[in-house]
């Protein structure tokens, strides 16, 4: 790996990490970084989950300091989402990526819809207003969405927010906070998977670790600084250009206005 691809996965890391932190989906720029570095789309994949790692360290590391994380009533989020992310992990090689990806992108419009309606406002007040959902539910919810995780991780933070915010009372920073320690847990278990099967580039992985952990910091300072109005701007925005990508969308303006 030569020094323009590391500068570029240091640069495309600090990118990915601060939007990683606050929302989500920050992989759809690192795994095309990770591929124009040389790699194969399988290591890239589990090289990226080294970078997520450091990044979720130093973002769940800021947020306990600013008192918005409780570990303990994360618990019954976490515990589902890391073996789905186990089971995810093991069958990447074999799920239709693309079927999957449609069917997220639909599902993560409906998720917005839902959230914003349900929500009433993304502050304490308004989470206080909600009921959380069924134990059941949220365990068949979050385990699904670790499956997700775990097989491709790009996109995986936005669901669990949104999820966080549909199925439970949490504000939004809160709510946020729990979402990094979630990915933070299940993605100790879809890298080891990756690590068993020798689909990490350690070095690639590390130095786009440098970036995520910079932009997980800031991240992490803002939401923390800004609140709920920050995030939920930033949420909506990758929300829906996420879904556009999932959805091919981009790929069909592309054709259509003759740039590919």
């Amino acid at each position: 790996m030569n020094l323009t691809s590391s500068l570029l996965l240091i640069v495309g890391g600090v990118a990915a990490g601060f939007i990683n932190t606050i929302a989500g989906s920050g992989s759809l720029i690192t795994l095309p970084l990770l591929i124009f570095a040389g790699l194969p789309a399988t290591v890239a994949n589990g090289s990226n989950r080294v970078a997520v790692l450091a990044q979720s360290l130093v973002a769940v590391q800021s947020f306990r300091r600013g008192g918005v994380l409780d570990i303990r009533k994360s618990l019954p989020l976490i515990i589902p989402a890391a073996l789905g992310a186990l089971l995810g992990a093991q069958i990447a090689v074999k799920m239709d990526e693309v079927l999957m990806r449609r069917a997220i992108g639909v599902l993560m419009i409906a998720m917005l819809i839902i959230t914003v309606l349900r929500s009433r406002g993304w502050g304490t007040a308004a989470a206080e207003s909600r009921n959380a959902v069924r134990v059941e539910w949220q365990i068949v919810l979050f385990f699904g969405i670790g499956v997700y995780g775990g097989f491709i991780q790009a996109g995986v933070g936005v669901l669990l927010l949104m999820a966080i915010l549909v199925a439970t009372p949490l504000e939004l920073v809160a709510g946020n906070a729990t979402k990094n320690l979630i990915v933070l847990v299940f993605t100790v278990f879809a890298l080891a998977v990756f690590v068993y099967n020798r689909q990490v580039d350690w070095v690639a992985g590390l130095v786009l670790s440098i970036g995520n952990s910079i932009g997980a910091w800031l991240g992490a300072r803002l939401s923390l600084k800004h609140g709920a109005p920050l995030v939920q701007a930033l949420l909506i925005v990758v929300v829906v250009a996420s879904a556009a990508d999932l959805l091919g969308v981009f790929r069909y303006l592309a054709q259509l206005f003759g740039m590919q």
